[in-house]
């Protein structure tokens, strides 16, 4: 309770000196570096909300150095970082020439390790670049649909165990366009309430009618699904031309998975679809990499769209829809990112074969296995270990995502300073990408990541922790294994 007061008492604070400063901008005591609106053009529609940029200008400003930072290496393990000062109080900031080298990277999303330069592994894709070049310009519905597009295609399928797939440039994309081309008026979403943005746009842009349920609560879920049964649509009480419900595999912020066979029961009893993305969870979860449905024992020709992204476990970037024939013919001349958008890069369509190769042993090594088996143990170790420590840690223990709770808000901006000066590269994040009273940092684990990097970064957090005072887990460590019950996690709104 101390800690929840603790963090509104910071954000309150933050927020009156915020409308003290703007009194002294508006007065003329200090100068503001907002944009503003041109004197000839007050009488126009406002460009520039000043109420609605409040909380960027007085809050995030004060903690901006921490995003943003310019890379200057292959981002993998390790990387370097340009150093930058602000003489504004990081309204601007300038690059000292001086370079941070050797920064264990514990943010990015390279999971398997395959974001890297090694040019005995990249020989592939050099050839791929000297027979196709870089660019396409066009699209795969003109003159972009090449051979190597359609063999990424079913390997992806092959990979995934459905019918058909299809690749798109953009992850975010994948979402966000191919959505309204499966549902529209007179159809309902379903949508968990930590659904990423792409899932959340996607669904507003299809003009459907969409209604949230509890993170992972089945008994959410159902409510809503006998709700839209037995009353149908608003007003008229017609039957929705379709249910869909949507998720995740594994939620970026908070690292838990999905509670998939109750999903798919509720789904089958209803009779609804089903959308899981898997973003997160492809390559980096399962046995042998193929995801959540894997890791539950699920037949994933049980999920009606299968969604995923090449820019995390398959260090590139794109995504993929998969599942029966006919949705992916459909989805090839209805959807918006696969009529207008320019076709894929060949390296990179490259790069993505390589990688699920690589994961399936069929370019003849044990590599893919010994990977996977190497982030799940890093994953495990570096969480049982956080919580050793007495940091309260969100997510499921399958899961590379490990959020790490800071709650009070002039604790995020000091956590990412302190560790950038240990050479650690953290990801935090607040409000309001996660709720007001739960700001946090998040780890992505990799298989790329030794030991020693990983124990390095616990000796700092160990450290750090007791400094600034973020060990919040009343928990005494216990000898045992935990067993991870999900239904304990069910979040109240």
């Amino acid at each position: 309770m101390y800690v929840a007061v603790l963090t509104y008492m910071g954000y309150g604070i933050v927020i009156l000196f915020g409308y003290f400063r703007d009194f002294l901008r508006a007065v003329g005591l200090e100068k503001c570096h907002q944009a503003q609106e041109r004197e000839e053009q007050k009488d126009f529609v406002p460009l520039y909300q000043d109420f609605e940029n409040f909380y960027k200008r007085n809050l995030y400003m004060r903690v901006r150095d921490n995003w943003n930072r310019p890379i200057c290496s292959l981002p993998g393990p390790v990387f370097d970082v340009m150093e930058r000062v602000s003489d504004d109080y990081n309204w601007t900031f300038r690059l000292t020439g001086k370079t941070v080298e050797n920064v264990i990277n514990m943010g990015s999303y390279n999971y398997l390790g395959f974001a890297e330069n090694n040019v005995d592994f990249l020989k592939t894709v050099a050839e791929e670049t000297r027979q196709y070049g870089v660019g396409v310009c066009s699209t795969r519905q003109e003159l972009g649909n090449f051979s190597i597009h359609e063999k990424l295609e079913r390997l992806v399928a092959e990979f995934l165990g459905v019918e058909s797939a299809m690749a798109f440039g953009m992850g975010f994309a994948t979402n966000s366009m191919n959505i309204p081309a499966l549902v529209g008026k007179s159809c309902l979403i379903l949508s968990d309430e930590l659904n990423h943005t792409s899932l959340i746009l996607g669904a507003r842009l299809s003009g459907a009618t969409i209604r949230v349920f509890k993170h992972n609560n089945m008994q959410s879920l159902e409510k809503l699904l006998k709700e839209a049964i037995c009353s149908g649509q608003p007003r008229t009480h017609r039957a929705w031309k379709k249910i869909l419900i949507m998720v995740e595999g594994i939620y970026s912020m908070e690292g838990s998975l999905v509670r998939l066979p109750e999903i798919l029961a509720l789904k089958k009893k209803y009779k609804a679809y089903l959308f899981l993305d898997e973003a997160h969870s492809i390559g980096a979860v399962g046995p042998t990499g193929r995801g959540v449905t894997e890791h539950f024992g699920v037949d994933p020709n049980e999920v009606d769209v299968l969604m995923g992204t090449f820019t995390k476990s398959f260090g590139a970037t794109g995504g993929y829809i998969a599942g029966k024939k006919e949705l992916v013919d459909y989805l090839r001349s209805h959807s918006h990112s696969a009529v207008y958008a320019t076709a894929m890069s060949p390296p990179v369509v490259e790069q993505i074969i390589r990688a699920i190769k690589c994961i399936m042993g069929v370019d003849g090594t044990t590599e893919g296995k010994q990977q996977i088996r190497q982030l799940s143990e890093n994953m495990c170790y570096f969480r049982s270990r956080l919580k050793e420590m007495g940091f309260i840690v969100y997510g499921n223990q399958d899961s590379p995502v490990v959020p790490l709770l800071l709650y009070l808000p002039g604790k995020v901006g000091a956590f990412s300073r302190a560790m950038l000066k240990r050479k650690i590269g953290v990801v935090v994040v607040g409000f309001p990408a996660t709720p007001i009273t739960e700001a946090r940092a998040r780890f992505c684990v990799s298989a790329a990541h030794t030991r020693e990097m990983l124990d390095k970064v616990l000796q700092s957090l160990d450290e750090l922790g007791d400094h600034i005072r973020v060990k919040f887990s009343r928990h005494r460590p216990s000898h045992r294994q935990e067993l991870y019950n999900e239904t304990d996690f069910e979040l109240d709104s």
